[in-house]
């Protein structure tokens, strides 16, 4: 086992679970930023993966004393560029000195990443996870072990989704996605996500659910049982436009304001204009929302509710 500081890696993690969903956030509002914003996660994502590749088969970590007359040592790194449905990356690919190294991450030879997005982006089975933790780390487990592992998380899960909840969030963005999900078969089911920010500015993914579909009746319920669990006040919710969700919101949280995403308005503008002219609308309107948006995100670090709400953003 590589030894590792675990209070280092702990704040390591919740760094990077801060930054990104600052970032994501921030990208919501902008429609060119997203691709942008996921094309940069993925890329730090797999050079990450293929610096524990390396580990793993060195067995030490960076400058660790015990990697010191090992009989072999990390020596640089060469780039490779990938194309990914987001957009281009350039891959660190890490050496070794001895040059036995050889990296299952990404397919040999290959610019498009089908295999990386399927693993990241759609999933992977039992036994996929099983193939892909014997080429990194040499450990064996059986496809029934990987889903015995698994089943130890649920305890933490059903508490995850019963704990307390803060009183009060600035605002909550809602949106539901759909992912290929393993039941008898490969279904697409909507997940649900809620993701508030404090006034102090900590984001937090309050909660999540899935469903076959998304519909107002499944929002409904995870709003109320949101508020059952100790959220009594939301300053802003952001949604698309999901047929009944203001009245949803307004049953369970009267006082809260409404803001449809950004995103979703900019996507219906350009269903109904002539391709040519998109460019040209799509610039006007974000001379017309970026402004505010700076001054939105001023006044969620400072506090200052009502000039955001009367200006209607």
């Amino acid at each position: 086992m590589i030894g590792l500081n675990k209070k280092t890696t702990y704040r390591k993690k919740n760094s990077f679970m801060n930054d990104f969903t600052k970032n994501m956030a921030q990208a919501l509002f902008n429609q060119d930023k997203v691709n942008d914003f996921l094309r940069k996660e993925i890329q730090t994502a797999v050079n990450q993966l293929l610096e524990a590749e390396l580990t793993a088969f060195l067995g030490y970590d960076p400058y660790a004393k015990s990697g010191w007359n090992s009989g072999n040592s990390r020596n640089g790194i060469y780039y490779r560029k990938v194309d990914t449905q987001f957009g281009q990356i350039e891959i660190q690919v890490p050496r070794d000195r001895n040059g036995e190294f050889h990296q299952h991450t990404l397919p040999d030879y290959k610019q498009h990443s089908d295999v990386l997005e399927s693993m990241i982006i759609k999933g992977v089975t039992t036994r996929e996870i099983a193939d892909l933790i014997e080429k990194m780390y040499g450990s064996h487990y059986s496809p029934a072990q990987v889903s015995n592992i698994s089943k130890q998380m649920i305890p933490k899960v059903e508490a995850y989704h019963k704990r307390k909840l803060s009183d009060r969030f600035f605002c909550v963005y809602l949106d539901a996605t759909y992912l290929p999900l393993c039941r008898e078969t490969f279904e697409r089911e909507a997940v649900y996500i809620a993701i508030g920010i404090r006034p102090n500015g900590h984001k937090e993914v309050i909660d999540y659910c899935i469903a076959p579909s998304e519909n107002v009746e499944v929002w409904t319920e995870m709003l109320q049982n949101m508020r059952s669990r100790g959220l009594k006040q939301v300053e802003l919710f952001l949604s698309d436009g999901v047929v009944g969700m203001k009245t949803a919101l307004a049953k369970t949280y009267p006082k809260a304001h409404f803001q449809r995403c950004l995103v979703h308005v900019m996507r219906n503008i350009c269903n109904k204009v002539r391709v040519d002219d998109r460019e040209t609308i799509m610039n006007d309107f974000k001379q017309i929302r970026q402004p505010l948006y700076k001054l939105f995100m001023h006044s969620m670090t400072n506090g200052t509710r009502h000039t955001i709400m009367s200006l209607g953003i």
